[in-house]
């Protein structure tokens, strides 16, 4: 599944991306709000999906190897938050869906894609 399939799935919107994010390919998902236990993932590569709106969240994407982070609950980017993710190339994009909501459509649609 790409980013612009769960944007066109989810109630979803584009914070920012680099160039070419709406087909950025994501084969698994790391959900969270304590970034300790994102850190100790193994997961490299995985969207990163969270309720933490601030720049310790992209911080841990970029240590993880994300290449994108969704907000969940409708929670606003900071613009410091925004702009490092536009420094590091991480995808921000944002729900008003609950993380489970999200990420039991975002199961859905990776089973969808198989």
């Amino acid at each position: 599944m790409t980013i612009r399939d769960l944007v066109e799935t989810l109630p979803a919107h584009i914070v920012c991306g680099p160039d070419g994010y709406q087909d950025l390919s994501i084969s698994s998902v790391l959900a969270g709000d304590l970034m300790s236990d994102i850190l100790v993932s193994v997961e490299g590569g995985a969207l990163l999906v969270t309720s933490l709106a601030t720049e310790q969240t992209i911080r841990s994407a970029d240590m993880v190897g994300s290449p994108a982070v969704l907000l969940v609950n409708d929670k606003l980017p900071t613009e410091e938050m925004r702009t490092l993710a536009m420094d590091l190339d991480i995808t921000l994009f944002a729900t008003p869906l609950p993380m489970y909501e999200a990420c039991a459509e975002i199961a859905r649609l990776k089973r969808l894609s198989e």
